[in-house]
């Protein structure tokens, strides 16, 4: 999620708030995010590259980029993590049009909890999740490969993958994930607790 070097709620380092643990420059483009960078600009981008190499040869091609069961949810503890991830679904379904029109396929893995460092390394999430709602990153890579093989998938799919399986999440009218863990749940309305107790007690520092 949002790591506290770049983060919607630990504003750059300034004059004003010397303590900041944001990498971000504070200095640089207003706005400018390395979250967004990594999960959001750098796909573009390298998707542009790929889809100038394949249509400049005239061959197919195919993008796979990582989204997020985050790209159709929301939590007030990330919203930034959360937006990157609407916007990579976004911008995957914006080139779905490619598969059938120019032989370019075109789709997101959306992974719920996965057994990585993301997760391991915050002992109190950790301790949150159920053990068999975590996958495996072997069930994301088996869902990845998925993705890429079956000729049904490309025009623009999110696949959402779960320890529980995998679905196809819809463009319109999605349902709701269905949280069968409620540590996690609670683990979130927690933190967003925390959070509105801090800013409201000492303000947000920028």
């Amino acid at each position: 999620m949002d790591p506290k070097w770049s983060s919607f709620w630990e504003p750059p380092k300034s004059a004003t708030n010397p303590n900041s643990p944001s990498r971000d420059d504070a200095l640089g483009d207003p706005g400018h995010y390395a979250v967004i960078d990594i999960n959001l600009i750098h796909p573009i981008r390298l998707s542009q590259l790929a889809i100038a190499h394949w249509t400049s040869r005239g061959i197919p091609g195919s993008l796979l980029v990582v989204g997020s069961m985050a790209g159709y949810t929301y939590s007030i503890g990330t919203p930034l993590y959360y937006a990157s991830k609407h916007g990579v679904h976004g911008f995957v379904r914006s080139l779905g049009y490619l598969r059938d029109s120019a032989g370019i396929r075109t789709a997101a893995i959306a992974p719920g909890a996965v057994d990585t460092p993301l997760i391991n390394d915050d002992a109190e999430k950790r301790s949150k999740l159920r053990a068999d709602l975590v996958a495996s990153p072997d069930d994301i890579a088996q869902a990845m490969l998925e993705l890429l093989e079956d000729p049904q998938y490309g025009d623009g799919t999110i696949l959402e993958a779960t320890a529980a399986g995998t679905r196809v999440v819809p463009a319109f009218n999605a349902p709701v994930p269905e949280f069968k863990d409620k540590g996690i749940v609670e683990y979130q309305a927690e933190i967003g607790r925390r959070l509105v107790k801090r800013i409201t007690e000492e303000g947000l520092k920028v």
